[in-house]
């Protein structure tokens, strides 16, 4: 990657603060001053207890060369062999590989033809929703396509109910030659995908035992199906590694950005502000966006804290997206409750420039764009929307990309990361669990009457009844 590529990311502040928006909802100087110690705490924490329990993804940057020389190996036989790859997968197993994809793949790739391409056609099947698998069958010859099973519990209702459905095509398609057609990425040694995969003999990446779900974007799970698409995963970690050099370089919050911004929501949700919208600027992120909602929502939405004392933490993450949004959302933004704090994502240098046309001189309301570019307008737009949201006193911040590409990316995937486990310190909770997630996964499981589940499903049973009156 060339060295003017390899720049870092910022966060401006400024519309967080009451110099800007004013006394009653901006956040004062002093109140950083104060909990200054909370976060100096945050930062002591990631430090010391990096690699260990669930927090393998901090050394993820640093510890998978061979692990890439694998992917990219694997990767290179991919794209000579196949038209298609599918991940198979769902939650951080299918929203991280298809938000990379979305961010730095032409908008438009499965559309390609296959010499523009220069890869398979990517499809990520994060749902099981009837219809989608007997689209995705229409539109890809089996024969031609190669399935990436991601799951690391190996007993993921969703992941594995599509991995019968297709193994069966395979099997019946092509005879012994069907197990070349699949991949699996999972735990390595636990689970029923790893068995799976030693006894059909499967090509298998692993998932670090330390690295969770939504936290394992930069392990196998994320950089094979980037690899496929051509993507430079190198480049990737290497961002990754900036951002967490800075945090490991400075434990001061005016200093380090991922810091500085888990401060300002923690002051922020002490002040009532219950909702995170994140919204980009750039079509290449939006999905980075659904990404950020399952990190942000599922790491901090916990009902108890470290010591057992119930106290509902976590905001609700909301995505949006820029300038789509403006004429959706930002109505409520503005004027709606004050219980939101707004991320745009800014891009300095989008990769592409479009110029607007000239014509309709008879109408000056039109005119008056003659002459400039989408990305001029785009970004005025952004402008436009800090403005509005800082006239209206309304928290906002903005993080600014100064291009979107492969090493940017690995820096903000990092940013977030770091961030939701400052925060997860700063509000005193485990935010590498999933208690209500698993809840819900047990719950589908006694439905199913899978064994083991028998106390769930009577459970389940013994729930009140729900009521005709009540159904319409």
């Amino acid at each position: 990657m060339k060295a003017e590529q390899m720049k870092p990311i910022k966060v401006d502040f400024n519309n967080m603060m009451s110099d800007f928006i004013g006394s009653k909802e901006g956040i004062a100087q002093r109140d950083i001053t104060l909990i200054k110690p909370l976060a100096d705490e945050a930062a002591a924490a990631y430090k010391k207890g990096r690699g260990k329990g669930m927090t393998g993804w901090t050394e993820l940057p640093y510890n998978q060369s061979e692990i890439v020389a694998d992917i990219k190996k694997t990767a290179g036989e991919i794209i000579e062999k196949f038209d298609n790859f599918v991940v198979l997968g769902i939650g951080g197993s299918a929203l991280g590989p298809f938000a990379v994809f979305n961010a730095l793949c032409h908008l438009r790739y499965n559309d390609l033809s296959k010499r523009k391409r220069k890869g398979p056609r990517f499809f990520v099947e994060d749902n099981v929703d009837p219809e989608r698998m007997a689209a995705l069958l229409d539109v890809v010859d089996i024969g031609k396509t190669v399935f990436n099973v991601i799951t690391k519990s190996g007993s993921t209702s969703e992941t594995m109910s599509q991995y019968l459905i297709i193994s069966d095509i395979l099997k019946k398609k092509l005879g012994d030659k069907w197990n070349q057609h699949i991949i699996a990425t999972t735990d390595t040694k636990n689970g029923n995908l790893i068995k799976l995969a030693k006894d059909n003999k499967f090509k298998t990446f692993y998932i670090p035992a330390n690295v969770g779900g939504r936290f394992s974007e930069l392990c196998p799970v994320g950089l094979l199906p980037a690899a496929v698409l051509g993507i430079d995963i190198e480049a990737m970690l290497e961002g990754a590694k900036y951002i967490d050099g800075v945090c490991s370089e400075s434990d001061d919050v005016f200093a380090n950005a991922p810091l500085m911004s888990a401060a300002l929501q923690y002051i922020s949700i002490k002040k009532g502000k219950n909702i995170s919208v994140m919204m980009p600027y750039a079509d290449s992120l939006r999905y980075m966006a659904d990404w950020y909602c399952q990190l942000w929502g599922e790491s901090l939405g916990k009902e108890n804290d470290l010591n057992g004392q119930k106290i509902y933490a976590g905001q609700t993450p909301v995505k949006a997206l820029g300038v789509t949004d403006q004429h959706s959302q930002v109505q409520l933004y503005t004027e709606g409750p004050f219980d939101k704090v707004i991320t745009l994502i800014a891009v300095e240098k989008y990769r592409k420039t479009v110029k607007i046309a000239d014509g309709c001189a008879e109408y000056p309301n039109v005119n008056f764009l003659c002459g400039h570019t989408l990305n001029e307008l785009i970004t005025n737009e952004r402008l436009a929307t800090e403005y509005a949201l800082q006239r209206a006193q309304r928290l906002n911040h903005t993080i600014i990309l100064p291009s979107v590409n492969a090493y940017t990316i690995g820096q903000l995937i990092m940013f977030f990361q770091i961030e939701t486990a400052y925060l997860g310190t700063m509000l005193n909770i485990d935010t590498f669990n999933q208690p209500g997630v698993e809840e819900g996964k047990n719950a589908t499981y006694a439905l199913f009457g899978r064994q083991g589940y028998e106390e769930k499903k009577a459970e389940i049973k013994a729930s009140p009844k729900k009521k005709s009156k009540y159904i319409i």
